[in-house]
């Protein structure tokens, strides 16, 4: 069973639009949700699901916005979460910023939207790109293009539009990985993994099959091929359109792919990462006087590849003040709304080391404790590069007119969740 009813309010709880699916639970009983949900928060214990008698709100926040659906049945609220948050995707490829004003500048819209999105509580047409093409934001329009729904909404593939043609035929891959690390104050990684995702921009002409072929290990076990480097990709997700029943018996990856940008498959890594921006510390503190702190950076990766846009973001105490500082390479600022030291690296060369000194001045320490330690955070980009390894071994275009297309393939690796504790 899906939801009874989507609600959107504002954050003091009052009702922006919403819309009855079922029938099934008294809309009054929204009225009920802010004061609990403020209940909870006073007391700490904010759950994704609120109850009053039997009916059950799930909600999601999203800026100045509460989205919530009803339920009065035991619901299979991992497909609610699923909707609320398809949502929110939808209603921002719509109006580029979901918020309150947004909502209230494009009623009539928002309204078309929860009604093709979801039928008596079951999610339908969720597909931003096919709503576009008959639910449209001037108002006018609005009627004339709802006389003739388009194909691809009873259409087997509903993410793609028949009749699709382009002059050059072009397929754009790029392998994105995020690197997650925490490492401790001794400088023991404590946790790492790789969070990757494959990205398609697809400009092809007709109804395309695609294959895609990476370097799985499950897949070159299953055909006995053990050469050369390997990916073991865990807690995979696929796109829509991603032919599943065939990835599961032979690790094909067989689709019809939607027009133009779409993110193709997620996947994680768990593996042990070495830190490819290697960072060390000194942070002293003299007494009521100053601080001082020396930052060194190392590119622990390989010589040809280089990190560009690096960001070191080193904490200073809230009382910190006439900061001065000296890079060997790179500028350094400090941001105080933030208590940061921001080390900014345009090009950072694999193997190379770079130094950044700092000086404050600083009135007292004796809110040393309440502040506590915060890590230094690292940002940065390596183009033509995976840290897993993870390659495109090949991409098979078949269109049934038999025209040519190329595919090209980009890998970029970047800092997602990276930390270095400090031992001051």
């Amino acid at each position: 069973m899906s939801a009874s009813a989507v609600f959107v309010l504002d954050l003091k709880g009052k009702v922006l639009i919403c819309r009855n699916y079922k029938g099934d639970v008294d809309m009054s009983e929204i009225d009920h949700f802010l004061p609990l949900l403020t209940q909870q928060e006073e007391e700490g214990l904010t759950c994704p699901v609120i109850s009053h008698g039997n009916v059950h709100f799930m909600w999601i926040k999203h800026s100045n916005l509460y989205l919530v659906a009803t339920t009065n049945k035991n619901s299979n609220a991992s497909l609610v979460y699923s909707f609320l948050y398809k949502l929110v995707e939808v209603f921002t490829e719509y109006f580029k910023e979901l918020e309150e004003e947004s909502i209230q500048d494009n009623f009539v819209v928002v309204y078309e939207l929860l009604d093709e999105l979801m039928d008596f509580g079951f999610p339908q047409t969720t597909d931003s790109k096919i709503l576009q093409e008959y639910i449209t934001q001037e108002g006018n329009k609005l009627e004339v293009a709802k006389t003739k729904v388009p194909t691809t909404v009873t259409n087997a593939v509903s993410w793609r539009s028949e009749g699709i043609k382009y002059k050059k035929n072009e397929v754009f891959i790029d392998v994105i990985e995020s690197i997650n690390v925490l490492v401790n104050a001794n400088g023991n990684v404590m946790s790492s993994d790789i969070v990757g995702s494959i990205k398609l921009k697809t400009m092809l002409s007709g109804m395309p099959e695609l294959r895609l072929g990476l370097n799985d290990r499950v897949l070159f076990a299953l055909t006995g091929r053990d050469k050369g480097k390997t990916v073991a990709m865990e807690d995979v997700k696929f796109h829509q359109c991603v032919r599943l029943s065939r990835f599961e018996s032979d690790r094909t990856i067989s689709f019809i792919p939607p027009d133009g940008e779409s993110e193709l498959m997620s996947y994680r890594i768990n593996t042990h990462v070495k830190p490819l921006i290697w960072i060390e510390s000194v942070i002293e503190k003299f007494s009521h006087s100053r601080v001082e702190i020396m930052v060194k950076a190392k590119g622990q990766f390989k010589k040809q590849s280089v990190a560009n846009n690096v960001e070191v973001r080193v904490p200073v105490p809230s009382d910190a003040d006439s900061p001065k500082f000296k890079t060997s390479t790179g500028h350094a600022k400090y941001v105080p709304e933030k208590n940061l030291v921001v080390w900014t690296i345009k090009s950072f060369p694999g193997g190379k080391e770079f130094l950044m000194r700092a000086h404050f001045g600083l009135p007292s320490v004796e809110n040393d404790e309440a502040e506590g330690k915060p890590p230094i955070t690292v940002k940065f980009e390596i183009p033509y590069f995976t840290v897993s390894g993870i390659q495109v071994r090949y991409m098979k275009i078949i269109e049934k007119s038999g025209y040519q297309a190329l595919p090209w393939v980009r890998y970029i690796t970047q800092s997602g969740d990276y930390q270095l504790r400090t031992n001051t």
